[in-house]
């Protein structure tokens, strides 16, 4: 009896060390858990710190790109404009060498007719000197200007289109216009037109040059000018903020003349419309 109490005893020892063993690796395996549960807690704690930097600087980037992108849209732009306006003055100058040539030729023509006259008629009067009633030489009356009565219509039409090149709006429009009326079977007499939108224009009166171009279209069906109307119509137009009729008049000119210099200008004038404004 005593030796199974004694064997009884020393299973209980047994069975009570072996579970304290059990209990103590268990709470070491516990402990060790929450010490990685704490590792990977300070690890994610980092990384969120990490992700949120990453993203402020992405965020900066992004700024900056755009604002890079900006400033290249902003010289883009100022680029074309700068282009623009170059092509309108070699464009203006190129027409005035032009005109030049025509006006060189046609004083040549009345040079010639002159001096055939003169030969004709050698023993001709020439104008009488206006005497000076203080006793001073006589003056020679001044020759008409061209343009005046009698001027022929070249001349006329090129009195008018000097004192446009010239500036003088209110001369220009009243040179050309009373051509029209003078002469209103003349070849020349759509460009009057034209030049007298052209003046409105240079002048600022946008509302009187589209008025003045539209002249042209409905009096001139056949005009060369009519590229160049168009597009001019669509300037001054863009000029009255009127986008729409200004996007009509411009795409008219690409479509129906895309060979000309006046299609050139008003695809660049489209595109300027076009830009979206911020």
């Amino acid at each position: 009896m005593i030796r199974h109490l004694g064997l009884l005893f020393a299973a209980v020892l047994l069975l009570s060390f072996s579970a304290t063993q059990t209990l103590e690796a268990a709470n070491k395996e516990h402990q060790q858990m929450m010490a990685d549960l704490r590792m990977l807690q300070q690890q994610n704690t980092r990384l969120q710190a990490q992700l949120a930097a990453v993203t402020k600087l992405l965020e900066s980037v992004a700024s900056r790109l755009e604002e890079q992108a900006a400033a290249n849209r902003k010289s883009f732009a100022d680029q074309k404009a700068l282009a623009d306006t170059m092509t309108a003055d070699l464009r203006v100058l190129r027409e005035k060498v032009d005109e030049s040539n025509v006006r060189l030729g046609s004083i040549s023509e009345e040079v010639e007719t002159v001096r055939l006259a003169q030969a004709a008629a050698p023993g001709a009067a020439m104008p009488a000197a206006t005497a000076d009633p203080t006793g001073a030489a006589p003056v020679t009356p001044p020759a008409p200007r061209p343009g005046s009565f009698g001027a022929s219509p070249s001349q006329a039409f090129e009195t008018a289109r000097s004192d446009y090149y010239m500036g003088n709006w209110s001369l220009a429009i009243q040179g050309f216009e009373s051509f029209m009326k003078t002469f209103p079977k003349s070849d020349l007499a759509d460009d009057a037109q034209y030049f007298v939108g052209e003046t409105y224009y240079m002048s600022g009166r946008f509302q009187d040059a589209i008025a003045a171009y539209n002249q042209v279209i409905e009096r001139h069906p056949s005009s060369n000018t009519l590229p160049d109307t168009y597009y001019k119509r669509g300037m001054a137009q863009k000029a009255l903020g009127q986008a729409a009729q200004a996007k009509d008049s411009l795409s008219f000119v690409v479509k129906t003349y895309p060979s000309s210099d006046a299609a050139f200008l008003a695809k660049q004038a489209l595109d300027q419309l076009n830009v979206p404004r911020k």
